[in-house]
């Protein structure tokens, strides 16, 4: 999509043209991993822009796949890490945005079988909604294991200590229809500071599709229900006036695509601006929601634009 400024896209902005946009723009949205912080490691210069941003009268929220912690983890994260204007209200993980769909959209009914790590199930249970637990012996297996009576969704999201029989009792929960196949998020891998990867939900929820014959319904990025999710809590969020600010192209810069959301790629992250260009050039119409409408090195590239800002308003 273009950017609102008649750039084309995948175009990098500094100084006047960083500072009309963010001039422009009321709402920015923020990914976290490679746009905010790598790991334990903040972003150089990233605390600032969000502290500025907020000085400035603008909203900032933060939406992130990761469903390996509740938001008070994330809480508590951002102020470790410097971003001390940072509140729970602010912050729209997968997890999060899971529960609320459960409970608000599908208004489940029973149980709800969870693969996932420990966050997933405390943001389920703070709205509400009963989790099956896991009591099996350890030498159970799927032809002697308990199957809960009541289950009515099966949620999947990042778990690290994924096993067979999870994903055995998966498939037969999933075998009746009236079931909910719903995923936190279909990130397909994570890099790792050493040069490895770290398998993504993606990678979890394909084996579940292929055992149950079924397609998840995604609740994170690229879906637009983290969107909602954020319009019901933000009351007159104009898509117009966002901003959505992330490091992947498959994720960030199509949730922004699916949205009608202005994109900015940093490149302190996943995708590199090569990616981008590459889908820019492709003949696949379905790429062009793909490429940033804009590119910064890194958002510390704000800080000169609002140094302008803070001079015109002395």
């Amino acid at each position: 999509m273009a950017g609102a400024f008649g750039f084309k896209g995948c175009q990098k902005i500094r100084g006047p043209q960083l500072r009309n946009l963010l001039e422009a723009k009321d709402f920015f949205l923020f990914d976290c991993d490679g746009v905010i912080w790598h790991g334990e490691k903040a972003i150089t210069g990233a605390a600032k822009v969000v502290s500025s941003l907020i000085r400035q009268g603008k909203n900032v929220v933060f939406v992130t796949n990761n469903s390996t912690r509740p938001r008070e983890n994330y809480v508590h994260k951002f102020d470790r890490l410097g971003f001390t204007d940072v509140m729970l209200e602010q912050i729209f993980s997968s997890s999060y945005c899971s529960a609320l769909y459960l409970r608000d959209v599908v208004k489940v009914c029973g149980q709800v079988f969870v693969i996932g790590c420990e966050g997933l199930r405390t943001e389920l249970q703070e709205a509400g909604i009963p989790c099956v637990e896991e009591v099996d012996d350890p030498d159970a297996t799927i032809y002697d294991c308990a199957l809960a009576p009541d289950v009515k969704a099966v949620l999947v999201g990042h778990d690290d200590k994924l096993t067979f029989l999870k994903l055995a009792k998966a498939s037969c929960y999933l075998r009746d229809p009236d079931c909910v196949f719903l995923a936190t998020d279909n990130d397909p891998w994570h890099p790792l500071s050493s040069g490895r990867i770290l398998p993504g939900s993606g990678s979890l929820i394909a084996a579940l599709e292929v055992a149950s014959g079924r397609k998840a319904t995604v609740i994170g990025k690229p879906s637009r229900f983290m969107f909602e999710c954020i319009s019901s809590q933000f009351r007159g969020v104009d898509p117009a006036q966002c901003l959505m600010v992330g490091d992947r192209l498959e994720t960030d810069m199509l949730f922004g695509s699916n949205c009608g959301i202005d994109t900015m790629l940093t490149l302190t992250g996943v995708s590199q601006i090569e990616e981008a260009e590459k889908y820019q050039n492709s003949e696949l119409t379905t790429n062009q929601s793909l490429v940033p409408d804009y590119v910064v090195d890194t958002i510390a590239d704000f800080l000169p634009a609002f140094e302008e800002l803070d001079e015109q308003s002395n």
